[in-house]
């Protein structure tokens, strides 16, 4: 059984071609039913495009409000028969309306280790703040910004005088590793939430062999395809 996601994003859709990538390795256990963006002309349309996935765009500016845009967005999604909803690189705040849509399955790929760093530009807030360590987390998204329980995080050094782009770019190489394996777990049926805390239920996958990452901490730890 594979669990039928909508997928929301906002521009160019990294985080979208990791999770086909993996769909099409035979590894996740999803199939995307829609690749929304809110924004269009955006390359992760085309990428949904490529790869013969149904997408769409629906634009903010067309509704009054956020209220309305989430009935507009729960419609969609529903409407294309997903059972749950991945945030990759979706820039907006989703409300109560669609989260009640899904309960406990809206995840969120953010690039900061939270709770530091919530919102935009979380690679400059980080060094702009000089920290020592930096990276992304995968969350349950809640009615807060990057606030809801966190299901797996992902660190790596923060190398005196690098700017945002350069640690940008090697948090997203570990986001294309973590969010995958979250969204796996969440396929599998296999996260407890348990207040602030989200237990990861064992599986029959062994943990992942492959050593092609720099120097980071993954925890809980990848497994094997991801």
């Amino acid at each position: 059984m594979t669990l039928p996601i909508g997928v929301l994003i906002s521009g160019g859709g990294s985080n979208l071609q990791a999770l086909i990538d993996r769909m099409e390795a035979g590894v996740l256990d999803v199939t995307i039913q829609t690749v929304i963006s809110n924004i269009p002309g955006v390359k992760g349309l085309d990428r949904a495009a490529k790869h013969g996935i149904f997408s769409q765009t629906l634009s903010h500016r067309d509704c009054p409000d956020r209220e309305s845009y989430d009935r507009v967005l729960v419609r969609a999604l529903r409407d294309a028969g997903a059972q749950a909803v991945v945030l990759a690189g979706f820039m907006r705040l989703v409300g109560p309306e669609l989260l009640a849509a899904f309960p406990g399955r809206v995840l969120n790929i953010h690039p900061a280790l939270l709770p530091s760093f919530p919102g935009l530009h979380a690679q400059n807030q980080a060094a702009e703040h000089g920290v020592r360590l930096a990276g992304c987390t995968v969350h349950f998204v809640d009615e807060e910004v990057d606030h809801g329980p966190i299901i797996i995080q992902a660190a790596v050094p923060a190398l005196p005088g690098e700017g945002a782009e350069m640690l940008g770019n090697r948090i997203l190489t570990l986001e294309h590793r973590v969010f995958p394996q979250a969204v796996q777990w969440l396929a599998e049926g296999r996260l407890d939430v348990q207040g602030r805390q989200v237990v990861v239920r064992p599986g029959e996958r062994p943990l992942a062999t492959r050593n092609d990452l720099p120097p980071c901490l993954i925890f809980p730890p990848l497994e094997d395809g991801f």
